[in-house]
């Protein structure tokens, strides 16, 4: 008999995801309590965040032996991303922590800050920092584009209180 998938407990991303701006991790494989707890959490700043998704191309591999065209994963890329914050009318917003060509480490945790459970990690550099203007009935808002600057780590294991993974 056929074993179904684990049951998901699901939830709703707004008050669990938190979204951190880490300045330096050692290692992305096993990142530190201490390196997490250095960083600054943008979570109550977003309004909108886009992209941060790896993905892969895929190449075909079609043969003489079959009119079926068949493929194999090929090279991955995480897609344009950004985060959308809220402006401050004094410019005392993520624009003061986020300026362009900051380097760092954005960590998404899905659901939430929990030891043990998984999150991943973007190295990035700011790309821009785009003022959102607008004559409707909104906030005023910053657009933050990131380049991720090399490979992502996905699912790492949030650390617990004083040490690594």
């Amino acid at each position: 008999m056929v074993s179904p998938i684990t049951a998901s407990t699901r939830y709703f991303n707004q008050a669990v995801t938190k979204v951190y701006f880490v300045p330096s991790i050692e290692d992305t494989t096993a990142p530190t309590r201490a390196e997490l707890d250095a960083g600054t959490d943008l979570s109550d700043e977003i309004a909108d965040i886009s992209g941060w998704q790896v993905t892969s191309s895929q190449i075909q591999t079609p043969d003489l032996g079959s009119r079926f065209t068949s493929s194999i994963p090929g090279r991955t890329t995480a897609e344009d991303s950004s985060i959308t914050f809220y402006a401050d009318v004094t410019g005392q917003d993520v624009r003061a922590l986020l300026p362009r060509d900051t380097t760092g480490y954005i960590v998404i945790m899905d659901g939430g800050d929990v030891p043990g459970q998984p999150m991943d990690i973007f190295p990035v550099r700011v790309a821009s920092t785009g003022k959102m203007r607008t004559v409707g009935d909104e906030a005023a808002r910053i657009q933050v584009q990131f380049s991720i600057t090399s490979e992502p780590v996905e699912d790492v294991t949030i650390p617990g209180e004083g040490g690594g993974s």
